[in-house]
């Protein structure tokens, strides 16, 4: 009766544990479910670089938070975020047609990563926005902007995946509208 009680608790207690395990310092994960979304354009072949971006958000940690109950839970990175958005954005740019290169390109971009977050209510809904300026080899500013992406998804309550997923997402969304505008294909051509 005794080993019986003890493993009920000891059940119990786990269950509490794991239910209450934050989703804190995380690594981020590129874990992309959707595709990008070119529509009709003119890929430009200049080479172009890509800066580090840099991650201006007051709380450079947070990615997320759950708000389905009275009291919300966290989700933390301590990797360089603005580093996860350009190395992606790049990989997407180079899936996209166009061609990138580490250094001497004709056109460089550079961002500032404004917005990397994951709200969790009955759904995950994250918010990507970076500020990009496209700079040619002279040095002269040929576009500047705000790009932005958003993702929906349904998923069991607070489960790191689903954040990773709804994140890529919007990055993904965040890339395929650049790529959609002629402003910004134009600025990329140097035209």
């Amino acid at each position: 009766m005794r080993a019986r009680l003890f493993v009920m608790l000891l059940t119990l207690n786990v269950g509490a544990y794991a239910k209450t395990a934050l989703l804190e310092h995380v690594r981020l994960q590129w874990r992309p479910t959707s595709e990008l979304s070119l529509g009709a354009q003119e890929m430009s072949q200049v080479p172009i670089q890509f800066d580090l971006f840099q991650d201006v958000r007051s709380n450079k940690e947070a990615i997320g938070e759950n708000r389905e109950d009275d009291q919300p839970k966290s989700v933390t990175t301590t990797d360089d975020v603005g580093a996860f958005v350009s190395t992606h954005m790049r990989e997407l740019f180079d899936r996209g047609g166009l061609k990138t290169v580490d250094s001497n390109g004709a056109v460089t971009i550079r961002g500032e990563v404004r917005q990397f977050f994951v709200r969790e209510t009955s759904t995950y809904k994250s918010e990507v926005a970076v500020h990009l300026t496209v700079v040619g080899s002279d040095g002269k500013t040929l576009w500047s902007g705000i790009a932005s992406g958003a993702a929906t998804r349904f998923g069991r309550s607070y489960k790191l995946e689903n954040y990773y997923e709804v994140l890529s997402d919007a990055l993904v969304n965040t890339a395929s509208s650049m790529l959609r505008s002629p402003e910004f294909q134009k600025a990329l051509s140097q035209r």
